[in-house]
C-alpha cells in the first residue's frame, strides 16, 4: 500500500485577535511515500500548517487536499481515524497499557480482536520493543524514549497513508533521539507512509527529510531536497540557517545521511 498525496493550496489560518496570520497562503505538495520536514524556529506557522491536515485547525483560506479530496469536506473524527499523529509529548493513556494504547484506532475501527493482538506485538517489534516484556505495561513503566517508540506504533497502528509527526523526539536526549531517527527512516521507507514531520532543529531536517519546507512568520521561504537547501539557498534567512558554504558541516551531513539510509 502507498502513501497517500497531501496538497496545501493558498493554506491560510488567522486567529481570532493575532496581528497577523499564523499562516499565510502556504503552497506546496507531498508527493506519497515522500518525508516531507516542516522547518522554522517556533511561532513560525509550522505546527499550525501541521493541524490543518487532520483538522485540529481549521483553515480561513485556500485548502489541504489529502489524495486529491479537500479535508473540509470529511468528516473530521472520520479523517483522524484515518491519519497518523505523533506528537513530543506522546500522550499516552495512562489508564491503558501499552498493548490497549496501540490498539486505540483500530478498536474504534471495529478490527477483529486477534488481528488487533498480532498488529500490536507487529508493531512493538517494529519499534524495538520486545512484545512479551512491553504490551502489559503502563506508561509510567517506560523511559522517555520507550515512549516516544510506544507513540509512533500507536500513530501507524491501523496502517494509516499518512503520518503527522509533531516535534516527536524533542523531549528525549541525544542518543536516544538519534535511535529514533534511524528507526523513523527505517519504518517509514518499508511502510511508504507519507510523512510531515514538524522540527525547529536543522540537523534533524538533514537526516530525515526527502524535502525540507522551510518556514518563517507563517510563510514558505524555499521548499528543496537536503542537498538542493544547501547548495542553492533562495533567501539569506535560508542561508544562514543552513550554513550555506560551510564545507565541514556539508561533509558531516552527508556522512550522518548515509548512516541512517
Amino acid at each position: 500500500m502507498s502513501g497517500a498525496s497531501i496538497q496545501f493550496d493558498g493554506a491560510t489560518v488567522r486567529y481570532p485577535g493575532a496581528g497577523h496570520a499564523a499562516v499565510e497562503n502556504v503552497s506546496f505538495e507531498a508527493a506519497p511515500g515522500e518525508l516531507v520536514v516542516l522547518l522554522g524556529p517556533s511561532g513560525c506557522g509550522k505546527s499550525t500548517l501541521l493541524r490543518t491536515v487532520n483538522r485540529l485547525v481549521e483553515l480561513q483560506g485556500g485548502s489541504v487536499a489529502v489524495d486529491g479530496h479537500d479535508v473540509a469536506g470529511v468528516d473530521a473524527v472520520e479523517l483522524r481515524r484515518s491519519i497518523g499523529y505523533a506528537i513530543q509529548a506522546v500522550g499516552l493513556f495512562a489508564h491503558m497499557s501499552v498493548a490497549e494504547n496501540i490498539a486505540v484506532v483500530p478498536s474504534l475501527l471495529g478490527w477483529p480482536p486477534q488481528e488487533i493482538a498480532a498488529r500490536v506485538d507487529e508493531l512493538l517489534a517494529t519499534v524495538g520493543l520486545d512484545p512479551a516484556r512491553y504490551r502489559s505495561r503502563r506508561p509510567r513503566a517506560l523511559s522517555g524514549g520507550e515512549a516516544q517508540r510506544v507513540g509512533v506504533a500507536r500513530a501507524i497502528a491501523a496502517r494509516p497513508r499518512a503520518l503527522l509527526m509533531d516535534e516527536p523526539f524533542g523531549a528525549v536526549d541525544a542518543l536516544v533521539r538519534s535511535t529514533l531517527q534511524r528507526e523513523l527512516v527505517r519504518i517509514v521507507r518499508e511502510l511508504r507512509t507519507t510523512t510531515l514531520f514538524v522540527t525547529h532543529d536543522f540537523d534533524e531536517a538533514l537526516k530525515l527529510a526527502d524535502r525540507i519546507v522551510v518556514m518563517r512568520a507563517g510563510s514558505v521561504e524555499q521548499v528543496a531536497t537536503p542537498d538542493e537547501l544547501l547548495a542553492r539557498p533562495a533567501t539569506a534567512y535560508v542561508r544562514e540557517l543552513v550554513h550555506a558554504g560551510d564545507a565541514v558541516y556539508r561533509s558531516y551531513y552527508v556522512h550522518v545521511r548515509e548512516t541512517l539510509r
